[in-house]
């Protein structure tokens, strides 16, 4: 039988890397992309075919989009304090132009998984949102990711078979990004806002890994899904389950969201005084003090998506992982 030859953008990442992992244990042949700086240790042991190149870059892309059966298009930039949106612009919309521009030249062969993320919607105070929901993004990384996501759908109409996954707010073994929260509460350091009364939508990384791999392999070219946990919680439980599985004290304090915002906005003015990342951004402020939660009826329906991991156990598995690591 034909090993499948799979063609990952972004493996360096969170997201990226563990479909990587998913995908060379089941036995495919692997080949990734990565700039000549990027840390490719997360991938260390795994049997990964390495492409150096740039997602902005179209002439590193068309000899391996042209040999691959499948690609998964998850290189991005995070929405991180201090990054100009021309950045995300040049990465999430050029990048992905540039790749399924690629894939397209194949004849249309080649099937194409556009990684993409739930935080297109924006707020959803309305209850769970579903995937025609209007966009409506609240900050240029979001941006960004909606206007990729419309490159995508352009190219499913041209004829190229793009499936789009939407993950929400993903953690588990391997991140570093919503490490920090986790890192918050067992400092004390972490506190809420407005009571912590809002909610997210976390998603453990197996059940994401597992989403997307639906929709690789069976979604509808031209559709999305939305991948996430099996429900929405609140910043107060989320808080306060990491609390518990730590062993540490639950999170006490509480801020309005004004007074958050004006410490974030000192905050971020300290931090290019110094050239540092400030702990707390507005962005960050606005996170914890939204509410944005997600339907994933669709990916179950039509994929057989069901996700496994409840709040406890995800939490009770990352917090395992990371005292293995030494990182916590």
């Amino acid at each position: 039988m034909k090993r499948m030859r799979v063609f990952i953008t972004g493996a360096t990442g969170f997201l990226g890397g563990a479909l990587a992992c998913a995908l060379a244990r089941e036995g495919a042949e692997v080949h990734a992309l990565a700039r000549a700086t990027s840390d490719r240790s997360g991938l260390a042991g795994v049997n990964v075919n390495w492409h150096e190149g740039d997602v902005t870059a179209p002439s590193t892309l068309s000899d391996v989009v042209a040999r691959a059966d499948w690609i998964v298009h998850a290189a991005g930039h995070l929405g991180e304090f201090g990054v100009g949106e021309e950045v995300f612009q040049r990465v999430h919309v050029d990048g992905t132009r540039n790749v399924l521009a690629a894939a397209m030249k194949t004849g249309c062969q080649t099937r194409v998984l556009h990684v993409s993320t739930a935080g297109v919607l924006g707020l959803t105070p309305r209850g769970p949102a579903v995937e025609d929901s209007p966009y409506a993004p609240t900050n240029p990384y979001e941006r960004s990711k909606a206007a990729a996501e419309k490159v995508a759908l352009e190219f499913a109409a041209r004829g190229l078979p793009v499936v789009i996954c939407r993950p929400a707010f993903v953690y588990g073994p391997g991140d570093r990004h919503v490490l920090g929260l986790f890192q918050a509460v067992r400092r004390g350091r972490f506190f809420f806002i407005e009571g912590g009364r809002h909610v997210c939508h976390p998603t453990f990384i197996a059940d994401a890994v597992a989403g997307m791999l639906l929709c690789l392999r069976g979604g509808r070219s031209g559709a999305i899904y939305h991948i996430s946990g099996p429900r929405p919680v609140t910043f107060r439980e989320l808080g306060e389950t990491i609390a518990s599985e730590l062993g540490v004290r639950p999170p006490r304090l509480s801020l309005p969201r004004w007074a958050a915002m004006l410490g974030a906005m000192g905050l971020e003015m300290l931090g290019r005084a110094s050239g540092r990342k400030p702990p707390l951004s507005r962005t960050g402020v606005a996170f914890f003090s939204e509410d944005r939660h997600y339907s994933w009826q669709r990916a179950h329906d039509e994929l057989g998506y069901t996700p496994e991991f409840d709040l406890a156990a995800g939490v009770a598995r990352t917090i395992a992982w990371n005292r293995e690591q030494g990182r916590m």
